[in-house]
């Protein structure tokens, strides 16, 4: 069973919450960042590479002192300033029609270590060790990572009480994108209390985003650990932030591909390699998107086509073989294109699905790439079967949306 725990948060005064804000520090680059920082925005500290001109490395030890510079002038500006007390917090995100209601909590270290917190992707050790850094200079969790859990009706119940009791914190559209942020805190003390004990009894939370963030968290908790003879458990270093979304909430949206070449084919015969395992069908030059699980969209030479993989071709009882991802990386780029690695071959991209089919077709007609796949989203079922079985997801095959702002609250480890 998981542990939480409530926290005073480092988080921007009511009036400023919107210009304190940003998109996180992995989904856009250093000049995009760069471009999209106001004077108060998050990305100072969280990017302070674009601080520098020209922009710096973003390893560099001068762009680490950099954060921790701005941590400190945006506290001493009152830009973040830290809670009386500890509270939960709800944070709440619209996109389009959609709203999922997250609580804000302490995530524990232990539970991460013991399995309690699972995980479905490999993490990179070198991207562990730049966030360390960070969470280890800043002795704070400067952004949250993103957990699911299942589905509960009781602290359901504290979030709809909060949300319609008590007076909204923030309340703002990001300009980016146009999604929904709202915020409420929990401070009356029986439902905090309630909270903590309900988690007590959740058998597990689920990474959805931020699998490197987490690490790190549970490694500089775990250092802190080691080098403190005194060490009780009860320490702020073992606990970490997080935003817990129940499962039912959550939607996973697609996660596409478009490769640089057909590994010396043509494209008649790629197509024809492609009948061995698929039912291929030219759908013409209007946008065609998969319709179903293991049902595919390609793109190529101005044509869409459909690709319905063979009976045969895919393994349903195994929670990896049922995978999408798995079809087509075994049956397309393994087997036709030699794409051995996805982690690390240049032929192939990766464009998220809230780019929309249209940037898969743009790719290709810009000469840069060949051909484009479109899957059919991962489930919020597929990816807790994964983690719940110990198994681990083909890179790049979840893309959450929205995503967490960073700057609405930050934790400190002491």
């Amino acid at each position: 069973m998981v542990k939480v725990k409530p926290f005073a948060a480092i988080r921007p005064p009511k009036e400023i919450a919107h210009e304190v804000a940003s998109r996180p520090y992995d989904v856009l680059n250093s000049v995009e960042a760069k471009a999209e920082a106001g004077e108060k925005s998050l990305l100072h500290i969280i990017k302070p590479e674009i601080d520098f001109d020209p922009i710096a490395d973003e390893h560099s030890e001068p762009v680490y002192n950099k954060a921790i510079e701005n941590f400190k002038k945006w506290q001493e500006n009152n830009w973040l300033v830290q809670d009386p007390k500890e509270y939960y917090y709800v944070y709440a995100q619209t996109m389009g029609e959609r709203t999922q209601y997250g609580l804000v909590v302490c995530a524990n270290v232990e539970d991460y270590l013991t399995g309690k917190i699972k995980k479905h992707e490999l993490t990179r050790k070198d991207k562990e060790d730049d966030r360390m850094i960070h969470v280890r200079n800043q002795n704070a969790n400067i952004e949250p990572v993103f957990f699911a859990y299942p589905d509960n009706s009781q602290i359901n119940a504290i979030v709809e009480k909060t949300i319609s009791s008590k007076p909204v914190e923030y309340d703002y559209i990001a300009p980016v994108d146009g999604f929904g942020h709202k915020f409420w805190v929990i401070d009356n003390q029986e439902d905090i209390d309630k909270i903590t004990e309900i988690f007590a009894t959740i058998p597990a939370f689920y990474v959805a985003d931020g699998h490197h963030r987490t690490a790190a968290a549970a490694r500089v908790g775990l250092e802190k650990k080691e080098n403190n003879p005194n060490h009780t458990g009860e320490e702020e270093y073992n606990y970490f932030m997080a935003v817990v979304f129940p499962e039912s909430h959550l939607k996973i949206i697609d996660y596409n591909r478009v490769v640089k070449d057909l590994n010396g084919l043509t494209p008649e015969q790629f197509i024809a390699k492609l009948e061995e395992d698929f039912v291929v069908k030219n759908e013409g030059s209007e946008i065609y998107t998969p319709n179903a699980l293991h049902n595919f969209s390609m793109y190529m030479g101005g044509n869409w086509y459909s690709l319905q993989a063979k009976e045969g071709t895919y393994n349903d009882a195994d929670p990896i073989g049922v995978l999408d991802v798995t079809v087509l990386s075994n049956l397309v780029f393994d087997k036709l294109l030699d794409i051995k690695d996805l982690r690390t071959s240049k032929r192939i991209d990766f464009v998220g699905g809230i780019r929309g089919l249209g940037e898969l077709k743009k790719r290709v007609d810009s000469g840069e790439m060949v051909a484009a796949f479109a899957l059919y989203p991962v489930s919020m079922k597929q990816l807790i079967d994964i983690a719940d079985t110990g198994n681990i997801m083909p890179p790049k095959t979840t893309w959450f949306e929205p995503k967490l702002q960073s700057g609405l609250a930050i934790h400190k480890l002491a």
